[in-house]
């Protein structure tokens, strides 16, 4: 079969959209793209198993609506894939209405939709879409594969979780498993998929060309009541550390990469991030490449600190959310926040970088309360405590617990999903928008605090110090532009 995997053109003057690869999707001012580690995986096992497969990511690579319907047009797939979350679905719906006008019934290639949203809505999507077939959990690769095997032989089964069309009716094939040992999936054909859209343009990076690769799906906490990816991935399956060391090696052997993020939602901790360590320090992984990962507070001692950064370990993005106990408690964080100071105190004396994530906007916060998340995030950054961070507004996306949680309550603003985009809130808060705005872009002026700004110039001890700063600057400019309109409240 001939497969084309696709990030097809938005059509959209809102900026640059942080769809692939994203547990909370954002349209950025300044570009950042994400390596989209699972579909590429996908891309990489139909590729082995014969298929013939195409890469393309129009958002990353700037191609137009009349380009991508050409590359239609002529490329004569039987199957195309597309990766959609809620605030982009219903342009994804109207981009597949228009693929059926342009493609006579039978002439273009059938339509699969993989992605957060549409595991918590499948039949949203076969409803208000010509599409051929949803499917849903996170494990894109392997029902993929079962999938094409199905298509070539009916007699194959289709695969679980998998929504289609069947003399005009509707139909699915129950709920979706997780079951395939994640040592099975293929390491990624960065070739194929175009690893350079996405080695450079990315904050997260402190050195470039860099790369993501994934050692578990997702998290191995997965309760937090505001992630779209605890839907995906229900339960947490880990690879064994000689195969994640083994692609580590395969990456360093066959590309310029210089930073490796790990994208899985929490890196594992114990004696399995200990193995890591000791493994990337005797093949000498540490000496020549840099690791970042997602962590979660409280899950390493000081000891395992200093071990991840003697293994290269330099980025650690810990999910702070909120500084009030009772946001913590409510969003599932089993978090405290005494944890929180003494993790990031903890991983920064062991030489590490840690970078906050911090959400405003909670409807049940008062404005008083969400300044205690904002003082908390700036006292982080001024004392050094935490190096880097990101702000944004919450977003209760369909298929979490806060999403069923608000609508339960009454606290949505609306469910019309183009809406869900961070750009406004989607939920009440007990104060005036312009003041959430301004909690936000309050967080990212902190750039312009002498403290912070001196501590940044003093940190300097290379060029790759000061390119990574400039990158910084820019991104901090970007994202003030991301939040703008009038400050609220008349100390944000």
């Amino acid at each position: 079969m001939k497969v084309l995997f696709s990030y097809p053109p938005l059509g959209t003057e809102q900026g640059f959209a942080t769809l692939g690869q994203n547990r909370q999707f954002q349209y950025f001012a300044e570009p950042t793209f994400i390596y989209p580690v699972v579909p590429a995986t996908a891309a990489t096992l139909l590729r082995r198993q014969g298929h013939e497969v195409l890469w393309q990511d129009c958002l990353a690579g700037g191609i137009g609506m009349e380009e991508f319907f050409r590359s239609l047009t002529e490329g004569n797939y039987d199957l195309a894939v597309f990766e959609t979350k809620t605030p982009v679905v219903k342009t994804h719906w109207r981009l597949l209405r228009e693929m059926s006008r342009r493609f006579p019934k039978g002439e273009g290639p059938r339509t699969v939709l993989i992605g957060d949203h549409v595991t918590a809505l499948p039949g949203e999507s076969m409803e208000n879409s010509p599409v051929d077939f949803v499917l849903t959990g996170g494990d894109y690769d392997f029902k993929l594969a079962a999938l094409c095997r199905h298509l070539e032989n009916p007699e194959n089964p289709r695969p679980d979780g998998c929504w289609y069309r069947q003399e005009g009716k509707i139909l699915n094939t129950g709920p979706f498993q997780l079951t395939d040992a994640l040592d099975d999936a293929p390491w990624i054909d960065r070739d194929l998929t175009d690893w350079e859209l996405y080695a450079y343009r990315n904050g997260n990076y402190w050195r470039t060309p860099g790369t993501y690769l994934m050692s578990g799906r997702d998290c191995w906490w997965g309760k937090c009541s505001f992630c779209s990816w605890t839907g995906l991935y229900p339960s947490f399956r880990v690879r064994t550390v000689g195969n994640v060391l083994d692609e580590v090696g395969d990456i360093l052997e066959r590309y310029p990469i210089r930073e490796i993020m790990d994208d899985t939602g929490s890196f594992p901790a114990g004696e399995w991030l200990r193995s890591f360590c000791r493994g990337a320090i005797e093949r000498g992984y540490s000496r020549r490449v840099g690791f970042d990962c997602n962590f979660r507070f409280g899950a390493a001692s000081p000891e395992d600190y200093r071990l991840m950064r003697r293994a290269g370990f330099r980025f650690l993005l810990f999910g702070l959310e909120s500084a009030n106990q009772d946001t913590l408690d409510r969003i599932n964080k089993n978090l405290s926040v005494e944890t929180i100071i003494s993790s990031c105190r903890e991983a920064r004396r062991a030489g590490l970088y840690p970078h906050i994530t911090i959400m405003f906007g909670y409807p049940w916060e008062s404005y008083e309360e969400a300044k205690k998340t904002r003082e908390l995030g700036r006292y982080l950054l001024r004392r050094g405590y935490a190096w880097t961070m990101q702000a944004t507004m919450v977003v209760p996306y369909p298929g979490t617990p806060l999403f069923a949680q608000c609508r339960r309550e009454g606290s949505l603003l609306t469910e019309n999903w183009d809406e869900y985009d961070m750009k406004r809130p989607v939920m009440r808060v007990p104060y005036p928008r312009e003041a959430l705005l301004g909690l936000v872009r309050s967080m990212y002026s902190i750039a312009f605090d002498p403290v912070f700004l001196a501590r940044k110039l003093l940190g300097i001890r290379n060029r790759d110090d000061l390119i990574f700063l400039g990158r910084a600057a820019r991104k901090v400019v970007g994202h003030l532009a991301d939040f703008r309109g009038k400050r609220g409240g008349s100390d944000s």
